[in-house]
């Protein structure tokens, strides 16, 4: 009997794959927090961030890293993920028909929900609530929109503030719509993360609004991150493109979430 079971150096290539998905979001991470998250000794850490180093990814420094592409990130108000941009674009446009003039909206960081962002500049006197930089300054220079940004721990990556701290700013709001981000989508955990940071925060944002609009591109459904945040009844709308399974589609909507595709 074939055993198809991951060997140790297919269990070190995952485990590698999601601590470089961690530090996209994070930008930096010790390695003692890595060896706790993975159940794994902190000098199999250290050989797995020596290996991501070697290939290009990361530098190491003193009892951790940090991703190689953030300072020029940061410098240029880049995102790190700009993979499927056209798609992404669509989405942002189906998406902002959803918003009226007047109304109060959350919008999660992301490069969807930066998209999102773009396509809202004709909309009329919308207070827009958001803990990503590069929203609140797109945004911002709008006089048709009145901005505030949470406070909280800067993420160089996802040029975002997180923590407990932006979590408690959201606390006592209320906002009709929220854009939620996502990093991957499936059917029995429903919408998984690759760090426990933002965790908190987006528990937040969906406390404060009347309506749950889960944003992604079809790559990310039917994936899985490291950390769970919540059921597909947690979400009202999801907006994605055509690329997505009909299995999947099926399985969302009967699970009471409606499917908007973006053409």
């Amino acid at each position: 009997m074939k055993d198809n079971k991951p060997k140790g150096r297919q269990f070190g290539e995952i485990r590698r794959n999601k601590m470089l998905d961690w530090l996209r979001e994070e930008g930096s991470e010790r390695v003692s927090v890595f060896a706790e998250a993975f159940g794994v000794s902190e000098v199999t850490v250290r050989h797995d961030l020596e290996k991501l180093e070697n290939d290009g990814h990361v530098v190491r420094e003193h009892g951790g890293a940090f991703l190689k592409s953030v300072p020029d990130q940061v410098r240029s108000m880049a995102l790190g993920h700009q993979e499927n941009t056209d798609v992404k674009q669509k989405i942002g446009q189906a998406t902002a028909k959803l918003v009226s003039n007047g109304e109060t909206i959350i919008l999660d960081s992301g490069s969807t929900t930066t998209a999102v962002a773009s396509h809202l500049i004709d909309k009329k006197e919308v207070t827009v609530i958001t803990n990503a930089l590069n929203i609140a300054l797109m945004l911002g220079a709008e006089p048709e929109f009145d901005v505030h940004m949470s406070g909280g721990h800067f993420k160089a990556p996802t040029l975002s503030l997180s923590g407990e701290r932006s979590a408690d700013y959201f606390k006592g709001l209320f906002a009709q719509k929220l854009f939620l981000a996502t990093a991957a989508l499936d059917i029995e955990n429903g919408l998984t993360y690759p760090s426990m940071s933002d965790i908190a925060v987006k528990r937040a944002m969906m406390d404060a609004a009347q309506s749950i609009i889960l944003v992604a591109d079809s790559s990310k459904i039917g994936s899985r991150s490291f950390c769970r945040l919540g059921g597909l009844e947690s979400i009202d709308i999801l907006i994605t493109d055509s690329g997505i399974q009909d299995e999947y589609r099926l399985a969302i909507e009967t699970a009471g979430v409606q499917v908007i595709i973006a053409n």
